[in-house]
């Protein structure tokens, strides 16, 4: 059971991708999807077959109308079913949103995961990281592990109480494990991550390349430890094939996903204020890789937010001195590309407004140097859009 602010999809399919690589038949619940809605409910990096999506919708019809459950609820009920039809070996199940009231809260894990803290759905979790914290630590469960990514000097206390009342091993992946020598590629990242009770080094490839991921990684790492202590088979080299191939593995996209060169086009779902930081943490490492005395990359960003986000302290973080396209996505939730520029203007941040994604894409590529950089972000429903 995966909850936290930002990494729980890469997270969820990274530990999907070692598991089924290990020869288990693995259920992965995730939302929100991008392009198809089949996206959330994967065995083995497979989408649930259509029909059983139209036939279970037909046998529910009468108890849904009944009871009137949400989207969510109603699409985790049918991840449910599909698991137990299929007779899944273990599934991997993302919260929706915060923890303790989240309806896959149902569950009893075998282990659960909060990969970290930071500042999203302040409406609904609380205004304050101790608040957010005390709401995804709601999946901490009565003697079942739970492995923390990433704590804070506010949130590491909270997670503690709230194990120490539920009887639960408690284990922090960023005391575990150490990661050095961080190169990109294209299309990978390398690192060497060091186990410090074990004093242990090895070598990594992960084809989710955002630096952000090597985070993920410790977590996984330590997850990986947890459920081999439980009677789990895994291969460390198929561990390490199914981290280097994870996209292929599952299907996943829209992680720094590297979908064209020359120029450079980016698609990243960050949407919130932690997720943008490590954004542009990567473009930095990036564009001083690909820097050069006479062709310094110019960025552009594509962005499209939704209302209810923290739209001004996501436009605080972003840089003056690139290009900027906005739009929005077709969705009720999207905010108006027009209002976003008038926002954004507020932060020195100019541009031009696109009815859709794809129409600024095309405006960015006419105008961008083949040395620049093009990212599109803001929203997991905007970079869905992109096609």
């Amino acid at each position: 059971h995966i909850a936290g602010t930002n990494g729980k999809g890469s997270t969820s399919h990274m530990l999907a991708a070692i598991l089924q690589q290990a020869g288990y038949k693995t259920g992965l619940y995730t939302s929100p999807h991008l392009k198809d809605f089949r996206e959330r409910i994967k065995i083995n990096g497979e989408m649930v077959a259509q029909d059983f999506v139209v036939d279970f919708v037909e046998r529910t019809r009468l108890v849904s109308q009944a009871i009137e459950p949400s989207f969510f609820e109603l699409t985790m009920c049918m991840a449910f079913d599909y698991f137990a039809a299929q007779e899944v070996d273990i599934a991997i199940i993302e919260t929706g949103l915060g923890g303790r009231l989240d309806s896959t809260n149902i569950i009893l894990p075998i282990l659960s995961i909060i990969t970290n803290i930071g500042y999203d759905h302040m409406n609904i979790l609380g205004n304050t990281l101790e608040k957010i914290a005390a709401e995804k630590a709601g999946i901490i469960k009565k003697n079942t592990p739970v492995v923390i990514g990433e704590y804070l000097a506010e949130t590491k206390p909270i997670f503690i109480e709230k194990a120490r009342q539920c009887a639960a091993p408690i284990y922090f992946a960023q005391q575990q494990y150490s990661v050095a020598d961080i190169t990109l590629s294209t299309h990978a990242l390398h690192c060497s991550v060091t186990d410090t009770d074990q004093n242990i080094k090895e070598n990594f490839t992960l084809d989710l390349n955002g630096i952000y991921q090597t985070k993920n990684l410790c977590a996984i790492l330590l997850a990986e430890k947890i459920l081999v202590q439980h009677g789990f088979v895994i291969n460390g080299e198929a561990g390490k094939y199914a981290l280097a191939n994870t996209k292929k593995l599952t299907g996943l996209f829209g992680r720094w996903d590297v979908i064209a060169q020359n120029p450079t086009v980016v698609l990243d779902v960050a949407h919130n204020e932690d997720g943008v930081k490590q954004v542009l943490e990567q473009l930095k490492m990036v564009k001083a890789n690909s820097a050069t005395i006479d062709k310094q990359p110019v960025t552009h960003f594509i962005i499209g937010m939704v209302k209810d986000k923290e739209v001004d302290k996501v436009l605080s973080l972003l840089p003056k001195d690139a290009v900027y396209y906005f739009t929005n996505a077709h969705i009720p939730r999207a905010l108006p590309a027009e209002e976003l520029k008038i926002k954004a203007t507020a932060y020195n941040l100019n541009g031009s407004c696109f009815d859709e994604v794809n129409e600024a894409l095309k405006a960015a590529k006419t105008i961008a140097a083949l040395q620049d950089i093009i990212i599109v972000c803001g929203s997991v429903f905007l970079v869905g859009e992109v096609g």
